[in-house]
């Protein structure tokens, strides 16, 4: 009754739920344009130009020349080694080949074999059953087998050893 006396009127509930409505929503609309201005302006990176592509990783392929350069190859017959084990004995029943540099260390090789067999048979015999399992330690094999056999030729060198045959057992 207070309020017809002094004739002011209650303030109206929806009129101002509307203006805050109107208000919030403003200001979302206005956050999420300075957001994507942000974003567009100064975070997302340009695509690259069409005329410069991106640089690809490219298979390097030998020459020509460099494949016809297989050098002479030198049989090694098979052998049976024993090799280093903790709970029982295994084996290793091998052949190989030897690509060499040139024909001088092919004859050289020859006259040298059973020092080159010596070495494949003491390298070999001191390698454990889980060293020759793997990849791995069959490329460490052929590698200290080339460094071997390379420090006792004179006229050349063994430019690769191929496994022809390997099994461990």
């Amino acid at each position: 009754m207070a309020d017809k006396d002094t004739g002011t009127s209650p303030p109206e509930e929806g009129g101002k739920s509307k203006k805050l409505i109107i208000i919030i929503v403003a200001a979302v609309v206005l956050l999420a344009g300075i957001g994507a201005a942000v974003y567009f302006l100064v975070l997302k990176k340009e695509p690259p130009p069409e005329d410069q592509t991106p640089e690809q990783v490219k298979m390097v392929e030998p020459a020509a020349e460099q494949e016809a350069d297989i050098g002479p190859m030198l049989n090694i017959d098979e052998f049976i080694v024993n090799i280093i084990s903790q709970d029982t004995n295994h084996y290793v029943k091998a052949s190989m080949t030897l690509e060499l540099s040139n024909d001088k260390v092919l004859e050289e090789a020859q006259q040298r074999m059973p020092q080159i067999r010596d070495a494949i048979l003491l390298l070999v015999g001191n390698k454990t059953f889980e060293e020759l399992q793997d990849l791995q330690g069959k490329k460490q094999l052929k590698a200290e087998l080339k460094s071997k056999i390379n420090s006792f030729l004179k006229t050349g060198r063994v430019k690769n050893i191929y496994l022809t045959d390997f099994v461990v057992q």
